[in-house]
């Protein structure tokens, strides 16, 4: 006969009884110190209301006062001007933030210069178009990607430099106008003497190239012309066989298909090239939303209640400690 199964009951039910006293005995601080917490409101009723009070009235006043608004360039650098842009960029930023508004002002051309609180520039990472039509980029991507994280490396500042298109963001306190600030901005970031003369060749290639390829597109329909005229001519079978399989024309044909499609792209890069910083959208004047941004009525309230709860905290657990040592001594 086992006699260890009675103890063993015994001692699961003091198991248990010890778990449940100490669930329960958890559930009942949580009550204490929501009826502590309760009571200490009510003690200090007055002080909270005032606090709440001050803490609304001042976050409505700076919510009408202080408003904070968005702002959002999409630039492309041309001519390998990103460098140039980057820096331009960071030299506003730095003047913003010495506050040196007569260089926004004169320099700049931003009318009224106190209104711009930060400006920066980021990268729009598109990493199809940074390869697409460029074996190089590609291959470069793969070697960078064999030895790393894909993802740091779409990202990484060497890489991201080099997409196509920019974010430039700038943030005022005021509701502004382009012609305040935004066209300002894009003259002063296109004011540059030596990519204006990059520009002048850039552009002058490319028209030269476009000529030469309308050339040989011109005499390669003549070409093809000179095959038709030949193929119609024939009666035999046996020729139109030839000139379908024959491999110099399929070659022509290619060809010509490559240099179409050159054709639009030099078309599509003279439309983006009038301007070393090419601007492609605006979009301003999006206000800021958030607890910090409109809703400091309802933050600092709380923030002063949470900081006299703090307080008072500290200064209790400190008289609690003085009394502690005084004892001990």
């Amino acid at each position: 006969m086992n006699t260890n199964q009675p103890n063993n009951q015994e001692d699961q039910e003091i198991d248990l009884n010890h778990v449940s006293k100490k669930i329960g005995s958890f559930f009942d601080g949580i009550a204490s110190s929501i009826f502590k917490g309760i009571q200490f409101f009510i003690r200090n009723a007055i002080l909270v209301s005032v606090l709440v009070l001050v803490g609304f009235g001042l976050g409505f006043y700076l919510d009408k006062t202080q408003k904070s608004y968005d702002n959002l360039i999409i630039v492309q650098p041309n001519f390998g001007s990103v460098d140039y842009l980057y820096s331009k960029v960071d030299l506003i930023e730095s003047k913003i933030k010495s506050r040196d508004t007569v260089f926004l002002k004169n320099v700049v051309g931003i009318l009224r210069p106190k209104r711009l609180n930060k400006i920066q520039i980021k990268p729009i990472a598109d990493v199809y178009n940074f390869i697409r039509n460029t074996p190089e980029n590609f291959e470069l991507i793969k070697l960078m990607a064999d030895n790393g994280d894909i993802k740091k490396i779409i990202e990484d500042n060497v890489t991201s430099k080099n997409y196509s298109y920019h974010t430039i963001s700038f943030v005022t306190d005021r509701a502004v106008v382009d012609k305040e600030m935004t066209e300002p901005l894009l003259r002063f970031l296109n004011e540059s003497d030596h990519y204006k003369k990059i520009q002048v060749a850039s552009l002058k290639n490319i028209e030269v190239k476009m000529k030469q390829n309308d050339t040989i597109i011109s005499q390669i329909n003549n070409v093809l012309g000179s095959f038709s005229t030949a193929a119609n001519a024939s009666q035999k079978s046996d020729k139109l066989v030839y000139y379908n399989e024959n491999t110099q024309l399929n070659d022509i044909i290619k060809t010509k298909d490559q240099l179409v499609v050159e054709q639009g792209i030099h078309q599509i890069n003279l439309l983006g090239s009038d301007k070393i910083i090419k601007d492609i959208s605006t979009t301003t004047n999006i206000k800021k939303t958030g607890l910090l941004h409109g809703n400091r009525k309802i933050a600092l309230p709380l923030l002063f209640i949470i900081l006299y709860v703090l307080v008072h905290s500290f200064i209790v657990f400190y008289k609690k400690q003085s009394l502690i040592a005084d004892e001990s001594k």
